[in-house]
């Protein structure tokens, strides 16, 4: 059954209504809105945190193996954080959205580059829960953190600016990574 969940809270609108008008601001520049058009297609399907661990699993791994490393501990490490991204983006894209009836924002009417236009739930957003529970995982296992969080809000605002989530939806998205990420860790730990 589908709840229908009340958006309409003071500080609920209030975020939405602040991120909305920070988007506005950088709208229609060329470069800013090709670099949020990129990454926003980038966290599709979590292709860009599932390259990551790809890139890792392969030449993270032949360095490490030239350097005396252990490469196939990073290999394990690239799979597992790809395993788990792949289960967090079923349970948000499929059980969680489906609890909720968030229409999504209609503020953006003429894109200025090629957009997916997504069918579920506004809430949460996938790109944003699917960044932080990549950059939860990444900062452990490789280190590096503020590389991985700068990318995961990169690809979280890039929602909010191209029109496909409100500023909540980016929040609650961030939240359940991050809390999936964490849990991720405890139960099935990267071998270091």
């Amino acid at each position: 059954m589908t709840r229908t969940f009340h958006f309409g809270h003071p500080a609920v609108r209030a975020v939405d209504a602040l991120g909305e008008r920070i988007a506005r601001s950088s709208r229609g520049i060329p470069r800013v809105d090709r670099a949020l058009y990129a990454l926003s297609e980038a966290g599709n399907h979590s292709a860009i945190w599932h390259g990551i661990n790809l890139v890792d699993a392969t030449v993270g791994a032949a360095l490490a193996g030239a350097a005396g490393g252990d490469a196939a501990r990073r290999r394990r490490n690239a799979l597992r954080r790809s395993a788990v991204l792949l289960t967090e983006q079923i349970v948000v894209n499929g059980v969680v959205k489906s609890q909720f009836r968030r229409v999504r924002p209609a503020t953006v009417d003429d894109h200025p580059h090629d957009l997916r236009t997504p069918r579920t739930s506004s809430f949460p957003s996938g790109h944003a829960s699917a960044g932080a529970c990549s950059a939860t995982m990444l900062s452990a296992d490789l280190g590096a953190a503020p590389v991985w969080w700068a990318l995961a809000a990169g690809v979280a605002w890039s929602r909010v600016h191209v029109g496909a989530h409100h500023a909540s939806d980016v929040l609650g998205g961030i939240t359940v990574g991050r809390v999936v990420g964490r849990v991720a860790l405890a139960v099935w730990p990267g071998r270091r």
